[in-house]
């Protein structure tokens, strides 16, 4: 990815000789849009729609180009008053061609539920459950990402960081709305990963500039770093709130692998269980640190070993607290494999049995060649986008180029924190909705510290009422299991209804 990402800003200029002022870039940053028109088939009527592949400029205060950002829009019918969807990835530095090749687009491509995808050809299949039907979609990468670029000369740290982040995207949703009359329309803003604190940052910016929030989708969440687990984000949470979090995600690897003896049949419950544990007596025991006596720390660390199908002795050697990198590299250690971070349903053969965390990420070896290589033919031969720069599946050598990603927000340090956001917009507008979609199998974002989050942002009662949840069978990219995505789509249909009619 460094490496592509170098070959493609090199091709950007020309040689000059010595004084003399640049040449033009002989590939375009601003390649034209392509404008496609397609049909598919929902619930028996036939959807005429309307594909564009683009790229707008940003620019900063003094109106100094910084950085193009690339997108796909998928529009039906005229209507300047459809509801309108803003989808992006996360990272910070992903592109959303996860989003925009596997989730809600009117395409998506087929990998493997919980297995490495063959390899190819793939299979790229009209989606069934796109939410075309009720929104109009737009999937944007950041900037550096995609066939987005750092304008040359620009200085990439304006672009990077939390703050400047939020800036780059209200500018695009200002911008889009403008060059296509949606300022009327009703507006969704939805966000994977670190996408999601961008959200609530960017509801909060976008409410203060006049722009209308209808309701946010929070897929995977992490609006707290603070709670997050250091071994993931770093300068995380260095508590025992972490343990407590991670207890019913690791539970679920466990009951997804039949480690749990005697476990119910049904994951929900079973979940709901090791929850209710998790908050209840294994939080008092974890605060009693020292003064557990231990009859009580060996039942503790019995119940523990049961709920994670991990033998008790090692969770008595852990002091009862097992991270989710821990968990991982333990599992199904006498197996030789590791089950993926993102999706704990993925699994692979370990290097080295003896390492204490995996070393690769599951998830992502069963399905980036497919989603990339197919998203590579997608956009030439069906969306017709016409440039010989490379689709960068993430900015990441761009943000370190520029010294790394400034996580301040609003002159407060890291660990980032954007659930005071979410509480300003959720307050400034009361009639903003929000949806917390979670995957069961996920231990990059916990859903019990999503829950945790979402019902302590010290907001009024009768606003609380207005954040929804959904709770799947999934890892962090929740549609990579068909029947979740089936189940997802059906909970946003009905949300999205409930919200446009004022409920």
């Amino acid at each position: 990815m460094r490496i592509a990402l170098a070959a493609a800003l090199a091709l950007t200029l020309v040689s000059s000789p010595a004084g003399a002022a640049p040449a033009a870039p002989t590939v375009s940053l601003l390649p034209p849009d392509a404008v496609t028109h397609h049909t598919i088939e929902l619930d028996g009527h036939t959807i005429a729609y309307t594909a564009r592949a683009g790229v707008l400029l940003m620019r900063d205060g003094a109106s100094n180009p910084l950085a193009t950002m690339f997108y796909t829009a998928f529009t039906a019918g005229n209507s300047r008053t459809r509801p309108v969807t803003f989808f992006y990835n996360g990272g910070p530095g992903s592109a959303t061609i996860w989003l925009r090749m596997g989730s809600f687009a009117p395409m998506r491509v087929v990998v493997t539920n919980g297995g490495m995808t063959p390899p190819a050809p793939f299979r790229l299949v009209s989606n069934q459950y796109t939410l075309l039907d009720k929104t109009d979609l737009v999937f944007i990468d950041m900037p550096a990402s995609g066939y987005g670029r750092i304008w040359p000369k620009a200085d990439a740290k304006s672009v990077f960081g939390t703050d400047n982040d939020v800036s780059m995207f209200a500018q695009f949703i200002e911008q889009y709305l403008t060059r296509f009359g949606r300022w009327n329309s009703p507006h969704f803003l939805f966000g994977e990963s670190y996408g999601t604190p961008r959200s609530a940052m960017l509801a909060a910016a976008l409410e203060r500039d006049g722009v209308s929030v209808n309701g946010v989708v929070l897929q995977s969440a992490i609006l707290n770093e603070g709670l997050a687990s250091p071994q993931i984000y770093g300068g995380g949470d260095t508590t025992d709130w972490q343990y407590v979090f991670d207890l019913p995600s690791e539970a679920a690897g466990a009951w997804y692998y039949h480690m749990v003896p005697g476990a119910p049949r049904s994951l929900n419950a079973y979940v709901a269980d090791v929850e209710h544990f998790a908050l209840t007596s294994y939080r008092q025991a974890l605060l009693e640190g020292s003064m557990l006596s231990p009859d009580e720390f060996d039942s503790m660390a019995r119940q523990v070993a049961y709920y994670t199908g991990l033998s008790p002795q090692y969770v008595r050697n852990s002091n009862l607290r097992v991270s989710g990198a821990d968990f991982l590299a333990q599992l199904r250690r006498r197996e030789g494999e590791t089950e993926g971070f993102y999706d704990s349903r993925y699994h692979l053969f370990m290097i080295d049995r003896e390492v204490d965390q995996p070393q690769l990420e599951a998830s992502d070896a069963s399905i980036d060649a497919a989603f990339v290589s197919t998203w590579n033919d997608y956009v030439r031969t069906d969306l017709h986008f016409v440039t010989s720069l490379p689709y960068l599946t993430g900015a990441y050598a761009a943000i370190q180029a520029a010294g790394g990603w400034d996580f301040t927000h609003d002159g407060a340090s890291p660990p980032l924190n954007a659930a005071p956001d979410m509480a300003e917009a959720l307050t400034y507008d009361p009639h903003l909705r929000v949806f917390s979609a979670n995957g069961y199998y996920d231990l990059v974002t916990p859903f019990l510290a999503t829950v945790y989050t979402l019902n302590h942002l010290n907001i009024a009662p009768p606003l609380q009422a207005h954040i929804a949840y959904g709770f799947y069978p999934s890892g962090h990219m929740l549609y990579l299991n068909v029947d979740a995505l089936a189940q997802f789509h059906r909970d946003l249909e009905r949300w999205y209804t409930q919200t446009l009619a004022g409920h």
